[in-house]
């Protein structure tokens, strides 16, 4: 198999510049700190909605067809932990440990049970 290196070159440059270009522009457009209080608020649910984002799909696809019941009430358990911590405001990195860690036991649990 061969490469064909100029596509392959001008490949990656596409995907760097569309990547880095959400990360730099708020950057060069935003140079004084943000005073809009709805604007202000928005911003701050963002994480959660990209969290959220990640995680739903996962949670609606998850699973064997053989062991459909364990991995639901696993994504189940997960996504209410995320919820309530979530909802108490607790940080990015807490919720999602939490979930990952909510998950695993009870998918843990589910399989110790059957």
């Amino acid at each position: 198999m061969t490469i064909n290196l100029p596509y392959f070159l001008i490949s990656v440059a596409i995907m760097a510049l569309v990547t880095y270009l959400p990360r730099m522009l708020p950057l060069v457009i935003f140079r004084k700190k943000i005073q809009n209080h709805y604007i202000r608020s928005f911003l701050s649910y963002v994480p959660y909605a990209v969290l959220a984002a990640m995680t739903f799909p996962a949670i609606f696809s998850a699973g064997k067809e053989e062991r459909i019941f364990i991995f639901l009430t696993a994504a189940l358990a997960g996504l209410v932990v995320a919820l309530i911590l979530a909802y108490h405001q607790k940080g990015l990195l807490t919720v999602a440990l939490s979930a990952s860690a909510a998950v695993f036991l009870a998918e843990l649990l589910m399989k110790l049970a059957a």
